[in-house]
C-alpha cells in the first residue's frame, strides 16, 4: 500500500503543481474566464487515465494465462520506463516548469479554447496514465486486493489537498528535497515491479530461467506473514526469486539510483550566476491565489534546482514576474 501511496501522491502532485500554475497565471493576467477550458481539460484527463485502468484490468482477463503474464511483463517494463524518465524529467526540468507552462499557455491563449483544453489535458494527462499502469501492475504483483488501489487513491487525495493549500498560501515545503527522497524511493519500487515483470516473462515461457532460483527463504519470510506482505506491497520483494530477477533488480538499481542521486555536473555557484543573468526569475514557481489583491499577498517560489523551492500563494509574487501579465 506504502509503494502506491508514494505513487499516487508525487504523481498527483506534480499534476496538481501543473494546474495551480495554469490557474494562477490565468486569474493574474485577467483571464479568469478561461478557467473552464482548463477545467474541462483536467476532467478529461482524468476520464481518460480511469479508462486506462479499466480497459488494462478488463481487457485482460479473457486471455490464457500465458498471455496475461507475457502482456504483464511486458507492460511492466513500460511502466518502469516511464516512472524512470519522469524522475530525472522532474529532476532536469521543474527549475524552469513555470516559465514553460507560461509560454505554452500563452500560445493556447492565442489559439483558442481547444488549445487550453488541450494543454491542461496533455499537462495532466501525461501523470495520469502514468499512475494508471504503475499501479495496475503492483496491484496484480501484490497479488490482488483492493489495498495497491486504496493506497494510490490515498496518495491522490493528499496531493490534491496539498495542491490546494499551496495555491491558498496555507502550505510551505522544500519541493527539492521532496522530489529528490520520493524519486529515490519510487527508483526502488520500480526495482522491484520490473523483476516481478521479468518474473511474468518467466512465468509465460518468453524468457528462461523459471526454477533458476538464486535464493529460497520463505521459511524465514513467509509469504503470508504480516512483514512479508508488507515487504511484497512495498518493495515487490519475493522471498525465493530467480536468478534473471536478481540480475535484473541490481543491474537497473544501482546505476539508477546512483545518477538519479548524483550531484549535478555543473558547479552551483557557476549554475546560479547563469541562471540569474539570463532567467533573473525562471526558477520560481509562485501560485496566485484566486483572491486577494497584490498589496495584500505574499510571494511564492517552487525552485526544485535550487534546494530552496518553497510555494505558498503570491498574487504580488505573480505579478512581479516578467510572465505574470498584470502587477
Amino acid at each position: 500500500m506504502f509503494a502506491n501511496y508514494l505513487t499516487g501522491l508525487r504523481e498527483g502532485l506534480e499534476a496538481s503543481l501543473v494546474v495551480c500554475i495554469l490557474v494562477a497565471y490565468l486569474v493574474k493576467t485577467g483571464n479568469r474566464d478561461k478557467l473552464l477550458p482548463i477545467w474541462i481539460g483536467v476532467a478529461i484527463a482524468v476520464t481518460v487515465s480511469l479508462g486506462f485502468g479499466a480497459g488494462l484490468e478488463f481487457g485482460t482477463q479473457e486471455l490464457t494465462f500465458e498471455a496475461q503474464e507475457l502482456i504483464g511483463g511486458g507492460l511492466s517494463i513500460v511502466a518502469v520506463g516511464l516512472v524512470t524518465w519522469m524522475v530525472f524529467w522532474m529532476r532536469r526540468t521543474a527549475r524552469h516548469l513555470k516559465a514553460e507552462l507560461h509560454g505554452k499557455l500563452d500560445a493556447a491563449l492565442a489559439v483558442g479554447t481547444g488549445a487550453l483544453v488541450a494543454t491542461a489535458f496533455l499537462a495532466v494527462g501525461r501523470e495520469g496514465i502514468e499512475t494508471s499502469l504503475f499501479v495496475w501492475r503492483a496491484v496484480h504483483a501484490a497479488g490482488g486486493g483492493t489495498d495497491p488501489l486504496v493506497g494510490a487513491l490515498l496518495g491522490i487525495a493528499s496531493a490534491v489537498v496539498m495542491g490546494w493549500l499551496f495555491y491558498r498560501g496555507a502550505l510551505r515545503i522544500n519541493l527539492a528535497k521532496f522530489f529528490t527522497w520520493t524519486g529515490g524511493a519510487l527508483v526502488v519500487v520500480a526495482a522491484g515491479v520490473l523483476a516481478y515483470g521479468f518474473h511474468d516473462l518467466q512465468e509465460a515461457r518468453f524468457l528462461p530461467g523459471l526454477n533458476n532460483r538464486a535464493f529460497d527463504i520463505s521459511d524465514t519470510v513467509p509469504p503470508d506473514s504480516w512483514y512479508g506482505t508488507l515487504l511484497k506491497g512495498t518493495f515487490n520483494f519475493q522471498p525465493n526469486p530467480t536468478w534473471l530477477q536478481v540480475t535484473v533488480w541490481t543491474l537497473y538499481l544501482i546505476p539508477t539510483l546512483a545518477l538519479f542521486l548524483a550531484p549535478g555536473r555543473v558547479a552551483p555557484n557557476r549554475a546560479a550566476a547563469t541562471a540569474a543573468q539570463k532567467e533573473p526569475e525562471s526558477h520560481e514557481t509562485q501560485v496566485a491565489p484566486s483572491t486577494a489583491d497584490d498589496s495584500g499577498s505574499r510571494g511564492g517560489t517552487a525552485d526544485a534546482g535550487a534546494g530552496a523551492d518553497r510555494m505558498h500563494d503570491g498574487a504580488r509574487g505573480a505579478g512581479e514576474h516578467p510572465l505574470g501579465g498584470q502587477g
